[in-house]
């Protein structure tokens, strides 16, 4: 279906999609943990994609605090597909262009925006809107659909990946953000933060012929961990994950989550996802697997949450 037949069925479709919001989601309706300092993890619902990042990241001190002047950054969005943004198997592309923007400001050398994708890696990233987002806020665009792109690193914690190949932007620059969408993962049951460093590594089919949940887990305990995590979770890919069929698979939620914790994050995110469609998180093993390797904790309760709506 070309964009303009798929706008115009989308338009037809309208408000079936929104997210039937219950009265208090419970993630939103917990009070704030007031621990003093910069919030371990921050919640917004309600607002658009750039407006919910901007108050995210005002609440966790201010993009200064992670990217400094003359630093090389990476943004590291989830470009699988070839898909466009309304279906939400990609990152949103508005999401990803005000990250961009923003690290700029700060004074960032330059940005590098990459996945390495599974469909034609072109097409994922015109048709998700990203490429376009990217360059018109300053931001270079790398591919990553070449071996000699990459470069052997050991996992000396890993229990089943021992070593892995790491594109080399993310090995030359001095911060990286992570921004992947939330979605449904027949896999993995989930994609979100810690799948989403999948899009880093080029060695991957290892992952599915062994313990996918323990190889993610253990892919996350690289030591060069992003400085940000970015949750979009604006349109979430409720079923037919990771790629989508159609756009009955998507609602319309509105939300973001913003955490240096991958396992925190995470966990967040899926519990919010778990108002829309059931999913404990034990079925998330790689969560459990995450906190064992101490990548970060499933127990958010504990953490400083900042929540709000928009």
């Amino acid at each position: 279906m070309d964009r303009r037949k798929f706008l115009k069925a989308l338009a037809i479709i309208g408000g079936a999609l929104a997210l039937k919001v219950k009265a208090g989601i419970d993630l939103f309706a917990q009070n704030t943990t007031n621990s003093g300092g910069y919030p371990d993890l921050v919640a917004v619902l309600g607002g658009e994609p750039d407006a919910m990042f901007k108050k995210a990241i005002e609440e966790m001190g201010g993009i200064g605090r992670f990217v400094k002047k003359g630093h090389k950054v990476v943004v590291k969005p989830n470009i699988g597909w070839d898909k466009v943004p309304e279906l939400a198997a990609n990152t949103n592309p508005i999401l990803v262009k005000e990250i961009v923007r923003q690290c700029l400001a700060a004074g960032a050398k330059e940005v590098v925006v990459f996945d390495n994708t599974c469909d034609e890696w072109k097409r994922c990233y015109e048709n998700s809107g990203i490429e376009a987002a990217a360059k018109s806020a300053g931001a270079k665009i790398m591919p990553g659909n070449k071996e000699s792109y990459y470069t052997q690193v050991d996992l000396p914690q890993g229990k089943k990946l021992k070593d892995m190949k790491v594109h080399n932007a993310i090995l030359d620059c001095d911060v990286w953000i992570n921004v992947p969408i939330i979605k449904n993962h027949g896999g993995a049951n989930m994609s979100i933060a810690m799948k989403n460093l999948m899009g880093i590594i080029w060695n991957r089919r290892i992952f599915h012929l062994s313990n996918l949940p323990q190889c993610i887990a253990d892919m996350c305990s690289f030591h060069k961990r992003p400085t940000l995590n970015v949750v979009d979770a604006y349109r979430i890919l409720t079923k037919n994950g990771p790629r989508g069929k159609s756009i009955e698979d998507v609602s319309i939620a509105k939300a973001l989550f913003i955490s240096q914790d991958m396992v925190a994050v995470d966990t967040a995110a899926i519990k919010f996802f778990g108002q829309i469609r059931e999913i404990p998180l034990a079925d998330v093993k790689y969560l459990q697997y995450g906190q064992d390797l101490k990548i970060g904790t499933m127990d958010i309760d504990k953490l400083n949450v900042k929540r709000i709506k928009m």
